[in-house]
């Protein structure tokens, strides 16, 4: 018994202090979203951790935690919402977005590569940027820098810009829904497609409505699973310019599908699996939904005790004036392809 506990222990020591301090801010973010809940407490949760981290600067003890809670947190949340929804819904719901998230991920790329070659910014960060734009973000950031292989400050960049807008995002969406009068899976839909994060999603989608939520989450998670095609494609990229440039006849890479696989899709949908087999009582449903939308927050809590503000501003203007404008297009061709095909 003491053999099997033993491993654990240290690990949950370590994490401890940095955990309750997000669970302790979640707690408060959670009460002012059911008091605010046009606001919402996910974006509570993220504004709140940005102030106790630039302000109090929690010390480097706490950062095990914080970094446990905005990774693994956050996908026990998105696992946790699958049980609430039936794997015919996600479906239907990723089939229907497809074609706004193919027009929106093309319109990324050429607005990353035309701005770029405007604003003078090399090409492995306008990769990066485009990327995180596209698709989700930090994650997919991620998972293309063992790829294409950046300069540490490039990758630094890109995630500090990527993370700027997934802020804003938050904070601006969900008024912007209401001002246009955007339906919840209208609002869903625009989410889902041009937000950057999982978590920055999630937390616009819930601060809009549950509905909205729920259907951004699905679009979000659909959008994500295509990092699989964009990292394969690069990567034949690369190996073949490393080819030609390269005096031997081969290249040795450290690639790995399984290292960018984002898994906590697949048990999203064995949770839905789940559902829709009806192996999930409804009377403990909304306990479990209860339980995701607080994981939720810790999740945005932890992410906002991570910001760094004054690294964020020191990546300087190009990078950020890039991921203004791909950003830009992304939200504006979601809308317009919606406003096209009538889903608004």
């Amino acid at each position: 018994m003491n053999a099997v506990s033993l491993p654990a222990s240290p690990a949950l020591r370590l994490r401890s202090s940095g955990l309750l301090l997000a669970c302790a801010i979640a707690l408060v973010a959670w009460w002012l979203g059911r008091e605010l809940p046009l606001i919402g407490g996910p974006v509570f949760g993220i504004v709140i951790g940005i102030g106790v981290r630039n302000l109090f600067a929690p010390g480097e003890s706490f950062n095990p935690g914080i970094q446990f809670a905005s990774k693994q947190i956050l996908q026990w949340s998105i696992i946790a919402l699958g049980f609430g929804l039936s794997l015919t819904q996600v479906a239907k719901t990723g089939l229907a977005s497809l074609s706004v998230t193919l027009v929106t991920m093309s319109v990324a790329f050429a607005s990353a590569w035309l701005l770029g070659r405007l604003l003078k910014v090399h090409d492995k960060l306008k990769i990066l940027i485009g990327v995180g734009t596209a698709i989700c973000g930090g994650s997919a950031i991620a998972a293309v820098t063992p790829i294409i292989k950046p300069d540490d400050h490039d990758t630094a960049f890109a995630i500090s810009t990527i993370f700027l807008f997934n802020i804003v995002a938050v904070l601006l969406f969900p008024l912007l829904g209401h001002a246009l009068h955007l339906s919840d899976l209208g609002f869903g839909l625009w989410a889902g497609t041009a937000i950057n994060d999982t978590s920055s999603v999630v937390a616009a989608g819930y601060s809009y409505s549950t509905t909205a939520g729920d259907y951004a989450t699905i679009v979000k998670l659909t959008r994500a699973t295509l990092i699989i095609p964009i990292c394969l494609v690069l990567a034949m990229l690369v190996a073949m310019r490393e080819k030609r440039a390269a005096k031997h006849a081969g290249v040795v890479s450290d690639f790995k599908l399984s290292r960018i696989f984002p898994w906590f899709i697949l048990w999203f949908l064995v949770a839905s699996a789940v559902r829709t087999g009806g192996f999930v009582p409804a009377a403990i449903q909304p306990a479990i939904h209860l339980a995701a939308e607080f994981m939720i927050i810790v999740a945005l809590t932890a992410i906002g005790l991570s910001a760094n503000l004054r690294k964020m501003a020191s990546t300087g203007v190009r990078p950020i004036l890039l991921g203004l404008g791909v950003w830009a297009a992304v939200s504006v061709s979601s809308l317009l392809v919606q406003l096209v095909i009538g889903q608004l």
